[in-house]
């Protein structure tokens, strides 16, 4: 799987317990450290040498948190010359909540810090960093992102942001392309960056009528169309797969849309979920209005 000529591999770890296993493959698969990108998630203080002592290794790219407490961001000390932080739900949960990573009220609702500015914090830590809470990263953080950021969230801290997120990262496919906010984000020099972009298990785009049409027009499967969608919008995207077969495939598949899509063809793409397709794949029960187009009112 490591051997797939991808200038990204995402391998998330803490938050599945698999740490070690993740250890034992990337020293059985002769890749050099330098070129394989390690995700692991960050759920509270103090946890990230455990989980470097985890992996066997003396740093990660990517620190994934879910913004509980003073450590709240993706951390990612990214080899060579891109580390930064990255959060990944613009939700700060209480970090003396009744969950260490997902807390609740009485009411079964999530239990949020509603007074804590994380966007200075991230500012700050970009220049300094506790190294009793995590690293010692002072001088090394380049840049700071976020993740599942709506418009009207970023319009929260942008105005009187120091520091612009260097990435958003979105769902973002077919079927929930968001053309309204990657729109908003290229304004503000924020690069859009797709996770799920094939949709999720059994996806329905796959076997969606237009996109398997494009690819039979141009002898390719559906994953391929899928993805160079996306590529040609300048939307970076993160396909996620086990099967090395598929990752090739994935590589390889985008590269070979890349030359036979053509305008018309994006046109098409582009209208799929306006024209009744519009459907998510993540949408966590969090209590909080996220401000996202297209997403399931808040329980009552």
């Amino acid at each position: 799987m490591l051997s797939c000529p991808l200038t990204l591999q995402r391998i998330a770890t803490r938050a599945y317990g698999n740490e070690k296993e993740v250890d034992e493959g990337v020293r059985a698969s002769g890749v050099p450290r330098s070129e394989i990108f390690i995700t692991s998630k960050l759920w509270k203080r103090g946890i990230v040498n455990q989980t470097l002592a985890n992996l066997g290794i003396d740093y990660l790219d990517c620190e994934v948190s879910c913004l509980i407490g003073d450590a709240n961001a993706k951390l990612w000390v990214c080899e060579p010359n891109f580390p930064g932080y990255l959060i990944h739900w613009p939700i700060p949960w209480n970090p003396k909540g009744n969950h260490p990573v997902f807390p609740t009220l009485p009411n079964g609702k999530r239990d949020v810090d509603h007074a804590w500015d994380f966007w200075k914090q991230m500012e700050a830590s970009a220049c300094a960093f506790n190294s009793d809470d995590m690293l010692s990263l002072s001088g090394k953080v380049k840049s700071i992102e976020v993740s599942n950021f709506s418009e009207a969230k970023l319009e929260e801290i942008l105005p009187t942001a120091e520091v612009i997120p260097a990435v958003n990262q979105l769902e973002i496919h077919v079927y929930n392309s968001q053309h309204k906010l990657i729109s908003y984000l290229k304004s503000k020099g924020i690069a859009p960056q797709a996770y799920s972009p094939l949709g999720s298990t059994n996806s329905p785009l796959l076997t969606d009528e237009v996109i398997t049409e494009v690819a039979t027009k141009h002898s390719l499967q559906p994953a391929d169309i899928l993805l160079c969608y996306l590529l040609a919008k300048g939307i970076v995207v993160l396909p996620k797969s086990v099967t090395p077969a598929r990752i090739a495939r994935n590589f390889t598949g985008a590269l070979a849309a890349a030359e036979k899509l053509d305008a018309a063809d994006i046109d098409k793409l582009d209208g799929r979920a306006a024209s009744g397709k519009q459907k998510r794949s993540v949408v966590p029960a969090f209590s909080v209005e996220l401000g996202f187009e297209h997403w399931p009112p808040l329980p009552l």
